[in-house]
């Protein structure tokens, strides 16, 4: 967790009256001598100067108190140090899911309010050759303060190395921990695979069917794993042909919920690995003239608008898209200052239980 400063012990009053008894000279002081009185780190002094909100309000009474007391005069230049970009935050992305983008910015926005930064977005095309070319091009003419990136942008260590390489700060949201703590939020998809799995066998399902979220993505391995996990806990394993490969859009569900009607035998259950595959799940029954859970129990993951503005609404696993979003925005304006504590870097999803599953009848 983040480290103890020494501003919570600062006597603001007696470092003023240190500055100058150790100074007979009469030394003009510097930024690193403010920073040093007040036991803080040179970035934290310039945020103080511009005015940033990452600075908590007792230590920014003590600092302005003791700049004027020393009578220490920023350069005028100093103005904007701690933020030597702009006042924007970037969104990089090429999630196929509109509404994991959408619940995403509005936690970064979450995450910004009461601040001066505003956020930009830029969707990009992973397999692109011009990928990270592009995604370098959008840090640097925009001149960010720092990006939050999504998956699966966020698992190319490509692009996280070139934002190195500049010097612009990134969080990466991602399934698993894939850097240093204080640049991840980890999402723990393979949780939420378990959890579906756990639910489906304790009704009594054993021939269980999957569909694959985009094979590109980390996640969809993660849910996928975690879901073989929650069924070997009840002793059944996942046949290959019951496995198919979607690609995280409704239309893959629609096409790989018919492949699933036509195994031979039909699964009794199905888990997909976002909701709007099981949405799509749920329309290849209905063209087939059957129905969920009567025919088939359906589970789902993300938990968007989508699971209950369908019917059966969806059993689906809930990931906290808009909590992730403004976890990443105030773990971004942290980063890199010794003196702002690191906050949560984790989410765990959740199985919620709504009406197109239900219990195994026995024949």
């Amino acid at each position: 967790m983040g480290r103890r400063s020494r501003k919570a012990d600062t006597d603001f009053k007696a470092a003023a009256r240190s500055w100058f008894e150790n100074n007979p000279d009469g030394r003009k002081p510097t930024m690193g001598d403010v920073a040093r009185l007040a036991g803080v780190s040179k970035k934290t002094v310039s945020r103080v100067i511009n005015d940033s909100p990452q600075v908590n309000d007792a230590t920014r009474a003590g600092i302005k108190e003791l700049i004027r007391d020393i009578g220490y005069r920023p350069d005028p230049q100093a103005r904007g140090f701690a933020f030597r970009r702009s006042y924007l935050v970037g969104m990089i992305y090429d999630n196929p899911t509109p509404q994991y983008v959408v619940n995403v910015q509005l936690g970064i926005l979450d995450g910004l309010k009461g601040t001066d930064f505003e956020l930009v977005v830029h969707p990009c095309n992973r397999q692109s050759d011009t990928f990270i070319e592009d995604a370098r091009k959008f840090v640097e003419m925009q001149k960010l303060y720092g990006v939050v990136l999504t998956p699966s942008v966020s698992e190319d260590e490509r692009l996280a190395e070139a934002l190195r390489e500049i010097g612009c700060a990134y969080i990466r949201v991602a399934s698993v921990a894939l850097d240093m703590e204080r640049r991840m939020i980890v999402t723990n998809d393979r949780v939420g695979g378990r959890e579906a799995a756990r639910h489906l066998a304790s009704l009594g399902h054993s021939r269980i069917a999957v569909i694959a979220g985009r094979r590109s993505f980390r996640s969809a391995h993660e849910r996928r794993s975690g879901f073989e996990d929650g069924l070997m806990e009840f002793g059944i394993r996942l046949p290959m042909d019951y496995v198919l490969q979607g690609d995280y859009t409704f239309e893959s569900g629609l096409a790989r919920g018919a492949d699933l009607l036509d195994l031979d035998p039909p699964p009794t259950a199905a888990f997909a690995a976002n909701d709007e595959m099981a949405a799509g799940v749920l329309q290849a029954l209905h063209v087939a003239g059957l129905k969920a859970p009567e025919d088939l129990s359906i589970v789902g993951f993300d938990d968007f608008e989508t699971a209950t503005r369908i019917w059966p609404r969806l059993t689906t696993v809930h990931t906290p898209a808009r909590k992730i979003g403004r976890l990443a925005a105030q773990s971004l304006l942290a980063f890199g200052d010794e003196d702002v504590p690191l906050g949560p870097n984790q989410t765990v999803p959740e199985l919620i239980v709504r009406e197109s599953t239900r219990e195994l009848e026995s024949s």
